[in-house]
């Protein structure tokens, strides 16, 4: 009798609760990743959300595209927002006011995570608040006019670290900051893009499962800031995956897990070329940074393996 594979497919919540019609750029990877995320959230959910691209787009007056409670905060206070209603929440709960606790969701950009608000973002995890934080990293201050941040990568050019004659663009390297995460102790931190979707969800699930303070790093591919087609979004972040750029991975407890790797890297290259901010690279400085992604990229796996 001949045998065939059974095929479960893995089903996507039908419910969006960033509504469309927003004023993202066509082939925005940050709306696609937060599209994804808000659909493994639910309903029950509170977001504290940083000023930066996905603040702008969802909600100028009178109009707004979220279908949950939001709430609009600074660049520096997302963190601190959210730690706030973490703790009424359960104060609520202590008197009997509140029974059904929703989840509380903190969110923002580079900038807004790795620079501005990274005071209140470590002070929330020092005081183990029972929340998610979601970084949306799209490498730049994108809504301001795409100014480098301390999570754009080394040789993009920005506005403000410019290619020409005496500079190369930016001239440090990304700040790891899912690895300043990891050093707070808090028990689950990843990294995700939406490329991936069903990596990215399964993370979202995981995270507001944990007790006590989680941290979701996500790739965001953005067009206008990295000078690629709008319809190259999606295999953009694929790219930086299988370059090992960025590589996607969880930290449960401590303990390192890679969720998605390849038998070999592709050359940084595949992932360098298609992008306008990368295309003033002499080869010298593109080898340098095929070397650093493969030195990082080994750390990782023996922090896997560990």
């Amino acid at each position: 009798m001949e045998s065939f594979a059974v095929f479960v497919p893995r089903l996507v919540p039908q419910k969006d609760y960033l509504a469309p019609g927003h004023r993202a750029c066509i082939g925005c990877g940050e709306a696609l990743a937060l599209r994804l995320v808000m659909k493994a959230l639910g309903r029950n959910v509170i977001v504290s959300n940083a000023t930066g691209c996905m603040e702008i787009i969802s909600s100028p007056f009178p109009t707004t595209s979220w279908r949950v409670p939001w709430i609009h905060t600074l660049f520096e206070n997302a963190a601190a927002v959210a730690s706030g209603i973490e703790a009424a929440q359960k104060i609520m709960n202590e008197k009997g006011s509140r029974t059904n606790m929703a989840k509380v969701v903190a969110m923002g950009g580079d900038g807004a995570t790795l620079d501005i608000g990274i005071q209140a973002l470590s002070g929330a995890w020092e005081r183990g608040h029972d929340m998610l934080y979601v970084c949306f990293d799209n490498e730049a201050y994108m809504n301001t006019g795409i100014q480098r941040s301390s999570g754009t990568p080394f040789g993009a050019a920005t506005t403000t670290s410019p290619a020409g004659k005496v500079s190369i663009g930016q001239s440090t390297w990304k700040k790891n900051m899912p690895s300043i995460a990891v050093a707070h102790d808090i028990p689950y931190v990843a990294t995700a893009c939406p490329s991936y979707p069903f990596d990215l969800m399964e993370k979202v699930n995981k995270a507001v499962a944990t007790k006590g303070p989680s941290y979701l790093h996500v790739l965001s591919p953005c067009p206008t800031g990295w000078r690629h087609g709008g319809d190259l979004s999606v295999k953009m972040g694929r790219l930086a995956v299988e370059t090992g750029v960025f590589p996607l991975y969880e930290v449960v407890n401590g303990k390192y897990k890679l969720t998605v790797d390849f038998p070999k890297l592709r050359p940084v290259t595949d992932y360098l070329t298609p992008q306008g901010r990368f295309r003033h690279l002499p080869k010298d400085e593109v080898e340098r940074i095929q070397k650093g992604v493969i030195r990082e990229y080994e750390k990782l796996k023996k922090k896997v393996e560990a």
